[in-house]
C-alpha cells in the first residue's frame, strides 16, 4: 500500500499561448479540484519551433499563484544549470510565501543544449550537470532548513549562506526531482527527493521504481517515503477518431510510433482512463500530471476532474 493519495495535475507549457488564457486554464483547474498545477522552465519553445514565443518560468508561476487558492503549485521542472543555487532556494522561498505556502520546488540536471548555447550559459558534460545537480540540492536544502552552508565544491562555492525568511512550508519545500538516469540521477532521487517525475508507461516507471528502491536501500532511506509522479498527455474521450488524430500528432511531435504513444497516454472513455490509472498505481505511481499544450481542451480537462478523478482517489 503505497503512503501517498492518488492525486492529479496539469502542466500547461506556457508557450504559444495568450497570457489570459494561461489565467483562465489556471483559475478554472484550481476550481475543477486538481491537486497540483505547473509550468515549465524553459525560455524558448519546446515542443514547436524554438522560436516560437515563450514566457519565463518563474515570472509567470509568481502571477499564477495569485490567481490560485488552493492547488500547490511548481515548476516541472527547473533547469539546475540556468541559476546559481542560492538564486534558486532565495526565489523558491520567496514564492512560498507569494502562494500561501503551496509550491513545490521541482528541479533537474537540464538538457536543451539550445538555450545554453544561445544564452551563453555552461551546458557542461552530461556527468558535470548531474554533479552540479547534486551539490546544488545539498546548498538548496542546507539553506532552505535555516542552517547557513558552506560547500567548496567542483561546479559551486559558498560560504555561510542563508536564506531567509525560510520558507512558510513546516519542514521546508518538497523537492521534486525529474530524471531517469539510472546510474547517477536516480541514485540521487533516492538520497534528496521528497517526489519524483518522469514519463513512460506502467512497465517502465515499474523498472524505474525498482532501480531507485535498490539506489535506496545502498544509501539506507526508504524510497516509499519519495511520492512517484508521471507526466502523460490526456485525451478524455470515447470517441475513437479524435483519440486516433490525438495520438497520432502527439507520436509525430515526439518521434515515436502512436502505438507506443498510446501506452504512455491516459486516453479513452472512463473506464478506460481509470484502467489506465489502475494500471500505474499497482506499480507504485501515485500522481499523473497531464501535459497540457495550448490551445487547452478545457471539456476534457474539466470532464476528467468531475467524471474519473473522484472515482480514482479511492484506489
Amino acid at each position: 500500500m503505497s503512503k501517498h493519495p492518488v492525486r492529479f495535475g496539469l502542466q500547461t507549457g506556457q508557450q504559444n499561448v495568450p497570457w489570459k488564457d494561461m489565467v483562465d486554464i489556471w483559475t478554472k483547474a484550481d476550481r475543477w479540484g486538481y491537486d497540483s498545477l505547473w509550468n515549465f522552465d524553459h525560455f524558448y519553445a519546446i515542443y514547436t519551433n524554438p522560436e516560437d514565443p515563450c514566457f519565463e518560468g518563474w515570472t509567470t508561476l509568481s502571477a499564477l499563484a495569485q490567481v490560485t487558492s488552493r492547488a500547490r503549485i511548481g515548476h516541472l521542472v527547473n533547469g539546475n544549470t540556468y541559476r546559481h543555487p542560492c538564486i534558486t532556494a532565495k526565489m523558491a522561498s520567496s514564492l512560498d510565501h507569494i502562494s500561501g505556502g503551496r509550491l513545490n520546488l521541482g528541479i533537474g540536471s537540464g538538457w536543451f543544449e539550445l538555450e545554453h548555447t544561445s544564452f551563453g550559459v555552461d551546458f557542461k558534460t552530461v556527468r558535470g550537470r548531474l554533479e552540479a545537480l547534486e551539490e546544488s540540492l545539498r546548498i538548496i536544502k542546507g539553506v532552505l532548513a535555516g542552517g547557513k552552508v558552506t560547500l567548496d565544491g567542483k561546479h559551486y562555492r559558498v560560504k555561510d549562506a542563508f536564506c531567509h525568511p525560510a520558507p512558510l512550508q513546516k519542514g521546508g519545500l518538497p523537492i521534486m526531482i525529474g530524471g531517469e538516469g539510472k546510474k547517477i540521477l536516480l541514485r540521487i532521487v533516492a538520497e534528496h527527493a521528497d517526489m519524483w517525475n518522469a514519463f513512460g508507461s506502467p512497465s517502465r516507471m515499474r523498472e524505474l521504481i525498482d532501480v531507485i528502491r535498490a539506489h535506496g536501500d545502498r544509501v539506507r532511506r526508504d524510497t516509499e517515503a519519495i511520492e512517484k509522479t508521471v507526466m502523460l498527455p490526456l485525451c478524455y474521450t470515447p470517441d475513437k477518431g479524435l483519440q486516433d488524430m490525438i495520438v497520432s500528432l502527439l507520436a509525430a511531435a515526439f518521434g515515436a510510433p502512436p502505438e507506443h504513444m498510446r501506452g504512455q497516454m491516459i486516453v479513452g472513455g472512463k473506464q478506460e482512463c481509470l484502467d489506465q490509472i489502475r494500471a500505474y498505481v499497482d506499480v507504485g505511481v501515485t500522481h499523473f500530471i497531464f501535459m497540457c499544450i495550448a490551445p487547452y481542451p478545457h471539456d476534457q480537462i474539466q470532464g476528467f476532474a468531475e467524471e474519473v478523478a473522484p472515482v480514482a482517489r479511492a484506489f
